[in-house]
């Protein structure tokens, strides 16, 4: 056995114990369905949807409906613990529809992109071995679950408050990053139809201002989301804060700013204008 597949396995337990360590912190003060925290139903339903999508993705050794499964589990669990949740209140209203719009609107972005480009190349040393490809079945399942966390407590909380300047401040935050998200996904697919770009980086509209604009977006969407649920939070609810933590971390750390960062000095290392545009411009938050 490989050293790969190793780490793969060793990896699934550990996912599994934290996704567990979150649905028990979350489940405090949270409502109940049949006997059952709605939490950490939220929690069981992720990976249950990755599980059960992993079946035909490894069979058919494809990746191409990855992303449209984790849209998919965004919209479906905010929609089913709205339906659950025993009091509809006007905050509990506001963070189902702003998982929605985020949750469509990405999916969608996702899905045409992996059509345009005929594959995901991030899974062509997975889709092989079972329990490496699985294993990027279950991280899916915890980032839908790290990243709603505080949307989720905001539906599932006993404790609920109405309508107060958290939720100004929240929804002002999300829309800033939502703006922000949208707006550098359009300009770089504009950029990239050019076919007088071809072959060049981008650093027009708000990719003068930051290298990596659409996550500076992503990460302020969730920032926004926890600051809307701080009133509800209650006992270990303040899991919830892990929410733009967990995207921060995941997206400058992990599988984001450092995979595109190294991809970039790779293709344009050593170019007078690509060097100069990588000293004046930030890597994350924008200049102004």
């Amino acid at each position: 056995m490989k050293k790969e597949d190793k780490i793969a396995i060793a990896a699934i337990p550990i996912v599994i114990l934290i996704a567990l360590g979150l649905a028990w912190a979350g489940s405090q003060q949270s409502a109940s369905f049949a006997g059952f925290p709605l939490f950490g139903m939220a929690v069981v339903l992720a990976f249950a949807i990755n599980w059960l999508a992993f079946i035909p993705a490894f069979i058919f050794q494809s990746e191409k409906f990855y992303d449209l499964i984790g849209s998919f589990s965004y919209i479906s669990i905010i929609i089913l613990l709205f339906i659950l949740s025993p009091i509809k209140d006007v905050r509990t209203v506001i963070a189902t529809i702003l998982v929605l719009i985020w949750a469509g609107r990405l999916g969608t972005f996702l899905v045409r992109r992996i059509r345009k480009a005929g594959k995901d190349g991030r899974f062509d040393e997975l889709k092989p071995h079972f329990f490496r490809y699985w294993n990027a079945w279950n991280l899916q399942g915890l980032w839908v679950s790290f990243t709603s966390a505080a949307a989720w407590i905001i539906l599932t909380s006993q404790r609920k408050v109405g309508f107060d300047i958290f939720a100004v401040i929240g929804i002002l935050i999300w829309l800033l990053g939502f703006i922000f998200e949208v707006t550098a996904d359009l300009q770089k697919s504009k950029f990239k139809a050019d076919p007088a770009n071809k072959g060049k980086f981008i650093n027009v509209g708000l990719w003068a201002k930051s290298r990596h604009p659409n996550y500076f977006g992503e990460i302020t969407i969730w920032l926004g989301m926890a600051v809307l649920a701080v009133p509800v939070f209650q006992s270990w609810q303040w899991i919830g804060l892990i929410s733009p933590i967990f995207v921060a971390i995941l997206l400058t750390r992990i599988s984001g700013v450092p995979i595109l960062e190294k991809r970039a000095d790779e293709k344009w290392g050593g170019q007078t204008d690509y060097e100069e545009y990588k000293k004046n411009t930030p890597v994350l938050i924008p200049k102004l």
